[in-house]
């Protein structure tokens, strides 16, 4: 077990108050590693650091600023596996995933967004002599102080997402893991630290959101707040944003409840190895998860028994042994809380169809594991079909008209994403058109590409991340008129 201190302004350091916590297995719950433990006071040096190494970071040429991104990208690749392992304990998801998954995908953040630095460019407007304003031109420049939150279910590639692109843009950070899974996000100070990063530009602060991440979203330092997470937390961030005496930039991915349509002429193998996938993996604690499928009645017995049947073939099991596909949830309390809704829903009406019950074989017995869930009829005005579950269980309805499906689809306050399984990709397309999400996956399981952008619509959050989209979250744009005549 290790002991993690705070990073601040190059330096590594204790809490001002000396008080630390600990993180946890979530199969065994063994302790994994002690943090310092960040006061007020903590978070408001980190912020002053940061804006204080902001003239000179963003002052740096982009390629420069670039080398130093590549730098921490190359510390954390030669760390992976030692990272992807400590997230497998903390989060409870199988190393198979932090490894081939989260970890692989932060490296690929700080690489791809340093490449995109250099492609931060100005434009020119043309305005001919118009009362003297005869030459306009746009620029684009950093925030200053950027505050990234991370989540408990992708601490390291969530992280990754926002504070590249912010630490690209120009902006100096100030990151806060998860209290939950907080030992990757002290990694990556450590890899910007060994990149030899200027003092300032990154910092750390650890503790709880509702304390910790409160401080660091009020001080006034911070001019921009990335931040993934629930919406009722994305909505207390507006707030304080409000609040501020100088409001604040917010870019908020926030919950989801994403919808599948599957018409009659889907290919049911395709869709349902692509539904196992989207509503169990990272054991279902995922935003865009695949939990509503909206099943055409002529084919739902079929793809029913298909999907059972690969549900019995998903391996649950010890997180960090390499065949595990669906590791722990996060908390029993969690488990309980997604139990719950599975039991709410049967007497609200809906029927157990797969599932609905803890895993207990072997290492399992103790921990947090449950079963992949399947709910039927289950109907828009049931708590299941509205509330985000944040667990393995999928809810099914069914329709005969498109029209209904379409509306069933677009029944939720959340618009993160939406899948379409149909063999007729002119009907996928004019469906997709009226689907009200961030992202529309086509014969797809929900998924990211570096380069394209995701986030939400509605309750869903604020803004996108990845791609030009997420850089330039994090840019703000300048327009500059001069009269060039007399």
């Amino acid at each position: 077990m290790r002991y993690f201190p705070l990073f601040i302004d190059g330096a590594w350091r204790g809490g001002s108050e000396g008080k630390r916590f600990a993180s946890y297995n979530k199969a065994t719950g063994a302790a994994v590693n002690e943090f310092a433990v960040s006061t007020q006071a903590d978070v408001a040096e980190a912020c002053r650091a940061a804006r204080a190494a902001a003239p000179l970071w963003a002052g740096l040429d982009a390629e420069t600023r670039a080398g130093y991104m590549r730098k921490a990208a190359a510390v954390m690749r030669r760390r992976q596996r030692e990272m992807a392992e400590v997230e497998a304990a903390e989060t409870g998801k199988p190393v198979f995933d932090t490894f081939g998954f989260d970890t692989r995908v932060a490296i690929w953040a700080f690489e791809y967004f340093a490449g995109l630095a250099l492609e931060i460019k100005g434009d020119v407007i043309p305005l001919g002599d118009c009362n003297f304003r005869d030459f306009d031109f746009v620029t684009y420049e950093p925030y200053g102080v950027a505050a990234i939150i991370a989540p408990y279910n992708f601490p390291i590639h969530l992280l990754t997402r926002s504070m590249a692109p912010a630490l690209a843009a120009g902006n100096t950070c100030v990151i806060k893991g998860s209290s939950i899974t907080p030992t990757t996000a002290a990694m990556v100070a450590e890899a910007c630290e060994e990149a030899g990063f200027p003092r300032g530009v990154v910092n750390l602060v650890q503790g709880s959101g509702a304390t910790v991440g409160e401080w660091l979203v009020r001080d006034p330092e911070v001019d921009v707040v990335g931040f993934t997470g629930s919406e009722e937390v994305g909505r207390q961030l507006m707030h304080l944003s409000a609040a501020s005496k100088v409001i604040k930039k917010l870019v908020l991915e926030l919950g989801g409840k994403g919808g599948v349509i599957i018409e009659p002429d889907a290919d049911l193998d395709i869709a349902t190895t692509c539904q196992i996938e989207g509503f169990t993996f990272n054991q279902g604690e995922v935003c865009c998860a695949m939990t509503r499928a909206i099943v055409h009645e002529s084919v739902k017995d079929a793809y029913l028994e298909l999907l059972a049947q690969k549900c019995d073939q998903v391996r649950i099991g010890d997180p960090l042994d390499d065949e595990t596909r669906m590791g722990a949830l996060i908390s029993m309390e969690h488990l309980n809380r997604v139990h719950g809704h599975v039991r709410r829903a049967v007497e609200q009406g809906a029927a157990l169809y797969y599932g609905g019950e803890r895993y207990m074989e072997g290492l399992c017995a103790e921990g947090p594991f449950y079963r992949p869930t399947i709910l039927t009829g289950v109907m828009p005005d049931m708590d299941a079909w509205r509330q985000e579950i944040f667990g393995p269980v999928l809810c099914v309805a069914t329709y005969t008209e498109l029209e209904d499906a379409i509306e069933l689809a677009n029944a939720t306050d959340f618009g993160l994403g939406a899948n379409i399984f149909t063999e007729d990709l002119k009907k996928a397309y004019q469906i997709g058109r009226r689907l009200n999400a961030g992202s529309v996956w086509v014969n797809l399981p929900n998924g990211m590409h570096m380069a394209c952008p995701f986030g939400g619509n509605k309750n869903s959050g604020t803004g996108r991340e990845y791609g030009t989209y997420g850089l330039h979250e994090y840019l703000k744009v300048k327009n500059n008129m001069w009269r060039m005549h007399d």
